[in-house]
């Protein structure tokens, strides 16, 4: 069991090391500001999971805007945790504007929890594809779960 978890999230590490390099090498790319979501919590149905999330997107010098929406888990995906919350660095290639992360972000997760828990997720997304998520702060939660695979993120402004 402890090698299979210990396989999963080698390789699930590996997948997000990859995907977050790739999205650096991009160079027109630019941190824009950071955002924070809260999750709800989770059961995994082995082949996959839905959150809801609420987002805070913050730059220095621009009002905070605020987004809800779901964060979707297809891959492996069993247990139980509670809420958590994860904080993004944003990187666009083009000046931040109002409204610039509602839309779909895809790209590679993995989580393990036993009692406390870590993940981390880069996602690649938003104003046409122009926006990528890299994590600042791994994931939090609490609870009893194992997953890896494709995350979509998907983000609607509060109005």
């Amino acid at each position: 069991m402890f090698r299979t978890v210990f396989s999963v999230a080698a390789t699930a590490v590996a997948a997000l090391a990859l995907v977050a390099w790739s999205a650096d090498a991009q160079p027109r790319r630019v941190q824009v500001g950071t955002l924070a979501c809260s999750m709800s919590a989770s059961i995994g149905y082995v082949v996959g999971s839905q959150r809801n999330v609420n987002c805070d997107f913050t730059t220095p010098g621009f009002p905070d805007e605020h987004y809800t929406g779901t964060m979707t888990r297809v891959g492996l995906d069993i247990g139980v945790t509670t809420g958590g919350a994860i904080i993004w660095a944003v990187f666009a290639d083009t000046n931040r504007f109002v409204g610039m992360l509602a839309g779909t972000y895809t790209g590679a997760t993995a989580e393990v929890s036993v009692a406390a828990g870590l993940g981390a997720n880069v996602l690649v997304g938003g104003s046409y594809r122009t926006v990528a998520l890299q994590p600042v702060s791994v994931q939090g939660q609490v609870g009893l779960d194992i997953a890896a695979g494709i995350g979509t993120l998907e983000l609607h402004p509060l109005r």
